[in-house]
């Protein structure tokens, strides 16, 4: 757990990062001069960049991980963690700031990658779940922690952005010192032909028994050099790739990180000053956290694609009667109803932090094999990362040009798709060892359902063990 938890620490930098945005963002507004509509794409664009920047160290990350090794660019992300976030306190003008926020971008890329490959490269197959799951606990509670810092700087004055923007350099410092007490990933070590350090690595979790798991990962190891771009094109991985891209899709789609970005603004919009917008954040950054905390109880006892249903439900609802609270206004500025807005709100990141944020990274993380999972997961972070750029981005156009009620009703109709998406293609890895989820998916081919014996349940639940 103890390892984990470490590497879930480039989690809680990415989900700081991503959203300390949210609070700087009217003070931004008024020091560069982005008011008014016809700057609502300049400032969506200030927003959005840090994914932009992501979708760059999303493409990096992998190939660099084969290449220098998990833990060794878990490092380089974080030194990038701390020099960004520098940068942009000391930003003067709007050039640096993007810069600034760009290159955090390339941290967060690497970040969402990394942490959850290399928990799962580690962990038992019994807690593999929940560890991985540990990741996207972290996050939120960045993202927790980020609405925190900027409701205590909110009255430091004009410039308190800066210290938002800044203060993140001293968990980057954090995450780097505590990288140097982990061991580098068993299966990476093994693929380079470097036995006796993952045993040593395989030690660190599985003690006593780490020479067994060894073995059991040796006979399926292949060099890294057997792994490419061009493999993931292949007929052996298009149902991997397809599902894999689904989730990702639908994990952005649905609004997640415009919410969130946005979420001081949109709260205020509904009514009630911005102070007390910012108050209300923390509630939703503990909702978030609580939530995330029961579906990592839940993901290895109830499985992966239950959690996805019921979440995926909860989402389409609560994004729809946010539209409906905002649409009962008749077109005024503020939502007719901002406490139904709120609690919306709630129920939605409620939702998504039970089933769409922990289970995506779960999922795609497992379902590729140990020669192909690095540049799938680089293939699949871009994508997640542009799609979400590109919501957040149009963001404040669509607030300004279909208003409130006809933007969540638009992610309300994007989240019953991804229900029927999950409902169709979605299958179970509760379980299952990493070479048997690889062995079941090898050469799988897109039908109107996934294939039968993808469909089947996993092993019955297993009670939990001590921790890692």
């Amino acid at each position: 757990m103890r390892i984990a938890l470490v590497a879930a620490l480039g989690g809680f930098l990415l989900g700081f990062d991503a959203t300390v945005i949210s609070g700087a963002v009217p003070f931004i507004r008024a020091y560069f001069g982005m008011q008014g509509a016809a700057h609502s794409l300049e400032l969506g664009w200030t927003v959005s960049c840090l994914d932009w920047g992501a979708m760059a160290g999303n493409l990096c990350a992998g190939p660099l991980a084969e290449r220098l090794g998990r833990r060794t660019v878990l490092q380089l992300t974080a030194a990038v963690f701390f020099a960004s976030s520098l940068l942009a306190a000391d930003a003067h003008t709007f050039l640096v700031l993007i810069l600034a926020r760009i290159l955090g971008g390339l941290a967060v890329g690497a970040a969402i990658l990394l942490a959850p490959m290399y928990v799962t490269e580690i962990a038992p197959a019994d807690r593999r779940g929940m560890l991985v799951a540990t990741n996207q606990l972290m996050i939120v509670i960045g993202i927790s922690a980020s609405f925190f810092s900027n409701d205590l700087l909110l009255s430091s004055g004009a410039h308190g952005w800066r210290a938002m923007l800044g203060v993140e350099a001293l968990p980057a410092l954090v995450f780097f010192a505590l990288l140097l007490t982990v061991p580098e990933s068993p299966r990476w070590l093994l693929a380079r032909g470097r036995r006796r350090q993952a045993l040593e690595a395989m030690r660190a979790v599985h003690r006593d028994a780490a020479a067994g798991e060894l073995e059991k990962i040796g006979p399926t190891t292949r060099a890294p050099r057997d792994g490419s771009w061009r493999s993931l094109l292949g007929a052996r991985l298009r149902f991997a790739m397809i599902f894999a891209a689904g989730l990702a899709f639908f994990q952005q789609a649905t609004g997640i990180n415009a919410i969130l970005y946005y979420l001081p603004t949109i709260l205020a919009q509904a009514g009630g000053g911005l102070a007390h917008a910012f108050r209300q954040s923390v509630l939703v950054g503990l909702v978030n956290v609580g939530m995330t905390l029961v579906a990592m109880s839940l993901i290895d006892r109830v499985g992966r694609k239950p959690l996805l249903l019921a979440g995926g439900t909860g989402m389409a609802v609560a994004l729809l009667i946010i539209a409906w609270a905002f649409r009962a206004a008749g077109g005024a500025g503020a939502a007719a109803h901002p406490a139904v807005v709120l609690a919306g709100i709630m129920m939605f990141i409620a939702a998504f932090a039970v089933s769409f944020g922990p289970v995506t990274w779960v999922m795609v993380a497992e379902i590729f094999p140990d020669r192909e999972r690095a540049f799938a997961l680089s293939a699949i972070c871009f994508w997640n990362s542009l799609i979400s750029a590109s919501v957040t981005l149009v963001f404040t156009w669509e607030l300004a040009h279909w208003g409130p009620a006809g933007t969540f009703l638009g992610y309300g109709l994007l989240a019953v798709a991804a229900l029927v998406f999950v409902a169709t293609l979605g299958f179970e890895t509760r379980g299952r060892t990493l070479e048997e989820i690889a062995q079941r998916l090898s050469g799988a081919r897109l039908r109107r359902r996934a294939p039968a014996h993808l469909m089947a349940s996993a092993r019955p639940p297993v009670a939990p063990g001590p921790p890692a």
